[in-house]
């Protein structure tokens, strides 16, 4: 019970460590697109980077892939830039099948990226587990239960901007996805190749 609780709290403040506050940006930009509405879609795209990330950790963990640490600090930002171009290219437009699909996508490989971020340090966290597979699912249930409470955040947000401010959707959009970019062209100049 104490691995339980010790690998659920990393998995959770893991999202939540201010000094790497970029896996939260990445989900302002992830979902700032949806409403509760859509509550079905924002779960399995959030499902779905947490499963990313966890394959990554699974691979890198077990020794069958090793990146370059530095690739990877510059990818991380970068899969957020992209994604918050994409929700300003595609504001205000009627969103179709194929574009749930590439966020679905998405969602998945830059979990994958992201996951390789932490990598190392998690590695060292679970070379004194015995069950390092365990101990993987359980930081996993523990990403994930923050993540949802960010977009739950997000969400409500955008539900009051929405309607107490009437900010259209679109500028909400295209608001909060360009304050995104403003955080994240420094981290990824900083981490430049």
């Amino acid at each position: 019970m104490d691995n339980l609780l010790f690998f659920l709290k990393q998995g959770f403040f893991h999202i939540f460590d201010w000094k790497s506050y970029d896996h939260i940006l990445f989900l302002v930009v992830l979902t700032v697109v949806y409403t509760f509405n859509d509550w079905k879609k924002t779960l399995w795209l959030i499902t779905l980077f947490t499963i990313g990330h966890t394959i990554s950790l699974i691979l890198a963990v077990y020794g069958v892939v090793r990146i370059n640490k530095q690739i990877v600090e510059f990818l991380i930002p970068l899969t957020i830039l992209i994604t918050a171009l994409f929700n300003i290219f595609t504001a205000g437009k009627s969103k179709k099948n194929n574009f749930i699909n590439l966020n679905l996508f998405l969602s998945l490989f830059f979990g994958m990226i992201h996951g390789l971020g932490f990598s190392s340090f998690f590695k060292m966290i679970v070379s004194k587990s015995d069950t390092k597979l365990l101990a993987l699912f359980e930081f996993a249930l523990g990403i994930e239960t923050a993540q949802l409470l960010i977009v739950f955040i997000i969400l409500i947000l955008g539900f009051i901007i929405q309607t107490v401010f009437r900010f259209s959707k679109r500028d909400w959009i295209l608001v909060t996805s360009s304050i995104v970019i403003g955080f994240v062209l420094p981290i990824l100049i900083a981490n430049k190749i």
